[in-house]
């Protein structure tokens, strides 16, 4: 298992960390297997989705803010219900193929590190397994 480790900016931000994640494949070298991309945070989240227009991460934030609101009437104490909200709507973790030694990903497609309740220190644990 590897451990990727990321300064997050802001509240709430979409980074890619595809390239990280290719780079553990990378150390790797098997041909073909599951890279599983995991988060052991309760507010923040791992998705896949297309970085080709910088506008999707931007809509999927302003989506997410619109149907989980900041300023709700939540009971947990420390105010940051709504991160723990889209944090488990989103998912703690992504699976991606691996063929040929490579991740298989579309055409659009990214991996990205979602925080929803920063700017804070975070990591990223990678686990890549080998199809044979």
């Amino acid at each position: 298992m590897k451990e990727i480790n990321i300064r997050t900016t802001a509240q709430v931000e979409m980074i890619d960390i595809t390239a990280a994640i290719r780079s553990v494949v990378d150390e790797k070298k098997i041909k073909s297997g599951l890279c599983i991309v995991f988060t052991p945070h309760t507010t923040a989240a791992v998705t896949i989705n297309e970085n080709a227009d910088p506008d999707v991460p931007r809509d999927i934030i302003a989506a997410l803010e619109t149907a989980i609101p900041q300023n709700a009437h939540y009971r947990h104490s420390e105010g940051n219900s709504p991160a723990h909200v889209k944090s488990s709507l989103i998912g703690a973790s992504a699976t991606v193929l691996i063929e040929n030694s490579k991740l298989v990903l579309g055409t659009w497609q990214s991996l990205f590190f979602c925080e929803f309740d920063g700017p804070r220190n975070r990591k990223v644990l990678v686990k890549v397994i080998p199809a044979d």
